[in-house]
């Protein structure tokens, strides 16, 4: 009965950006789905995704979602929140949205 419940805490959430965005410290270790555009800054050179009200959530590593920059993409794996360090998202998927990918 233990390894069920284990296997189910593991299934991805499917959560909006601005979900993640609010409710921050309750995603925080989980799985979870999201979707979003890919975007960058220079210096330090770092990658996120945001929703259309600047929702954003970094993406880690930075080389497995760096090809997908300017895509509107579904990206899956284990949310962060920590005050000092902001929101982030180990990806362990990644699935293009709208374009030709």
């Amino acid at each position: 009965m233990i390894a069920l419940v284990a296997c189910a805490d593991d299934k991805p959430a499917d959560v909006s950006l601005s979900v993640l965005a609010t409710r921050q410290a309750a995603y925080s270790g989980k799985q979870v789905d999201t979707r979003g555009v890919v975007r960058t800054f220079e210096t330090p050179r770092h990658y996120w995704i945001e929703d259309d009200d600047l929702n954003r959530v970094e993406v880690l590593p930075a080389e497995r979602i760096a090809p997908y920059l300017g895509e509107r993409v579904r990206v899956g794996g284990r949310f962060h929140y920590a005050p000092s360090e902001g929101r982030r998202l180990e990806v362990e998927r990644i699935e293009v949205i709208d374009g030709t990918r």
